[in-house]
């Protein structure tokens, strides 16, 4: 069997874990930061763990993170 393909865009945006969850940098902080409240900037700070459905998706972007 030949070996699987990684997505390279996700290598490069996404970290696995030691327990598995999927790491990602926080959405919506690209631009128009003064719209935005101090709260929600706040709350963006540094990196997320995505939700269970959208870690599934992106486990198999990464066959060989796990």
């Amino acid at each position: 069997m030949p070996k699987m393909k990684t997505k390279s865009s996700a290598k490069k945006r996404f970290k696995v874990t030691a327990k598995g969850r999927v790491k990602a940098g926080q959405a919506g902080k690209r631009h128009g930061m003064i719209k935005r409240t101090n709260k929600f900037l706040r709350n963006a700070r540094g990196t997320t763990t995505l939700s269970e459905p959208d870690a599934k998706l992106v486990k198999s972007y990464m066959p060989y993170s796990r």
